[in-house]
C-alpha cells in the first residue's frame, strides 16, 4: 500500500498532536501510556511494520516524541464505524487452537456491532479474550467471524483466528459442506415426523426488521433457502424439533417454521410470544406466561456444528447440550398435561 493512501483518513486510527511542553520520550512509551488497551509490543510491532507516523513519516519504536509532533498510527485497512476495544464479558469457550476458536455463545448477547448495539457483543469479549495475543485484533477484517447466529439464539459459532482460516472456513459454507443442526421448540404439534422446508428469503417489505418467504422470479433479492427437520419429541401444543440447515440464510428458521405455520416458541420477531395454540384457560393462560418468563427468548439452540479444519483437513464435530432455560422450557412441557 502507498504512503499517500495510508495517509487517508480512513486509515488512520490513532491521531495525537503532542502538546508543547512534552519532555523527551520514546513513541512506544508516549503511546502505551495513552492506549490503555493496545500492548506496548503491538506498538512496537506496528512502528516497526511502518505503521506509525511522525510528521506524515514513519518511524521506529525507538523514535524520541518532542513538543508538536503530529503522530498517527495507520493500519492497512480502513477503520470501521465501531472500534472494538475490550470488554470483560464471559466467553464459553468449547475448542481453540491456533487458526479457529469455537464458543458455546449464551443467549442475549449480539454476535456483531451495530445500530443500537456498539457495545459489549461478542466481538468485544473476543477482544477481551485475545487482550494479551499481539498478533490477534478484533478489528482486523482479515479474520473473526466466518457466520453469525442471532442475538437470542444460543450455540455453537466458529471464529477464525487468521486470513487463511477464515478464507478456507468461509468457502465451506459458501459451498454447504459444513454441517449444523439446531433445535428449536415451535408453536404447535408436527404431524409428521420429518420434512424438508424450501422457500426463498428477503428482508420483509412491510417490517424492516423482518423477513419473509418470496418468490425469486418476483423478488431479485430474495435467495434460496432449505431447511430439513425432524421431530425429537411431541406435547400437548408444542413440538421440540431438529432443523438442519442447507443454507444459512438470516432467520432461516425461524421464518421456515413460522412459514409451515409452526413458529418458534417466544419468537416475538415473529409472533411467537403470543398464545399461538392451545386452549383459553386461565390456567392454560398462566402456564404459557410462566414459560415465557423460563425461557425470555426464541427457543433456538445451534446444537452441533461440524467442519474441515482449515489447517489440518480433518473433520471437527462438535455438539452443545441445550442451556438451561430452554431445558427448563422442555421439562414444563412434558410436565403439562390439559387435562389439569
Amino acid at each position: 500500500m502507498e504512503d499517500l493512501e495510508l495517509l487517508d483518513d480512513r486509515f488512520v486510527h490513532y491521531r495525537f498532536q503532542v502538546d508543547k511542553g512534552q519532555t523527551v520520550i520514546r513513541i512506544d512509551k508516549f503511546l502505551v501510556d495513552r492506549l490503555s488497551d493496545i500492548s506496548r509490543n503491538r506498538i512496537q510491532e506496528a512502528a516497526n511494520s511502518g505503521f506509525v507516523l511522525v510528521n506524515g513519516v514513519a518511524v521506529k519504536s525507538n523514535y524520541r516524541v518532542k513538543p508538536n509532533d503530529d503522530i498517527a498510527i495507520i493500519l492497512d485497512y480502513p477503520k470501521t464505524d465501531f472500534e472494538v476495544v475490550p470488554r470483560d464479558i464471559p466467553l464459553d469457550v468449547v475448542y481453540e487452537d491456533d487458526d479457529i476458536l469455537l464458543i458455546n455463545k449464551q443467549p442475549n448477547l449480539v454476535v456483531h456491532p451495530g445500530v443500537g448495539n456498539r457495545d459489549n457483543t461478542l466481538l468485544h469479549a473476543l477482544a477481551w479474550h485475545w487482550k494479551d495475543e499481539d498478533t490477534l485484533d478484533v478489528n482486523y477484517t482479515k479474520m473473526g467471524l466466518v457466520h453469525r447466529i442471532d442475538k437470542d439464539t444460543s450455540g455453537l459459532l466458529i471464529i477464525a483466528k487468521n486470513s487463511d482460516a477464515k478464507t478456507k472456513l468461509g468457502l465451506q459454507f459458501f459451498n454447504k459442506t459444513t454441517e449444523r443442526t439446531y433445535n428449536a421448540l415451535v408453536w404447535g404439534v408436527l404431524k409428521e415426523d420429518e420434512g424438508t422446508i424450501t422457500g426463498a428469503i428477503a428482508r420483509d417489505q412491510r417490517i424492516r426488521m423482518s423477513f419473509a418467504i418470496y418468490d425469486e422470479n418476483e423478488n431479485p433479492n430474495a435467495k434460496h433457502a432449505v431447511t430439513h427437520y425432524k421431530v425429537l419429541e411431541r406435547f400437548a401444543y408444542a413440538t421440540l424439533v431438529q432443523c438442519k440447515l442447507e443454507t444459512g440464510r438470516t432467520h432461516q428458521i425461524r421464518v421456515h417454521m413460522k412459514h409451515i405455520g409452526h413458529t418458534l416458541f417466544n419468537d416475538e420477531r415473529y409472533g411467537g410470544n403470543e398464545i399461538l395454540k392451545g386452549v383459553r384457560t386461565s390456567k392454560y393462560k398462566q402456564f404459557v406466561q410462566n414459560c415465557f418468563e423460563v425461557c425470555p427468548r426464541q427457543a433456538l439452540h445451534a446444537r452441533t456444528l461440524g467442519f474441515e479444519h482449515p489447517t489440518t483437513g480433518e473433520w471437527m464435530q462438535f455438539n452443545s447440550d441445550l442451556p438451561a432455560d430452554m431445558q427448563a422450557l422442555i421439562e414444563k412441557w412434558r410436565r403439562y398435561s390439559p387435562k389439569e
